[in-house]
């Protein structure tokens, strides 16, 4: 197996989805409600992606790489 397909996700909190994109996945873009449903969903649709576009690895096997980042802004409570 060769080295991890890397997929970043970011939340958009104004759609209330993570949206992934990678630079390795050629036209990789998708979103899910939660974190799990979108690793489920990337299990399928980078393998998809791979075959399609004629970068699947000779032993078939994709491993990715999900790195997700969330930003919030932490109000204090009143004193």
């Amino acid at each position: 197996m060769d080295k991890p397909y890397f997929v970043r996700a970011e939340w958009d909190a104004q759609a209330g989805v993570w949206v992934a994109t990678s630079d390795d996945v050629p036209g990789l873009v998708t979103e899910a409600a939660t974190i799990e449903d979108l690793d489920a969903k990337l299990k399928t649709l980078v393998p998809d992606l791979l075959e399609a576009n004629g970068c699947m690895p000779a032993d078939r096997q994709v491993a990715v790489e999900l790195l997700a980042r969330r930003f919030s802004i932490a109000i204090p409570a009143p004193s």
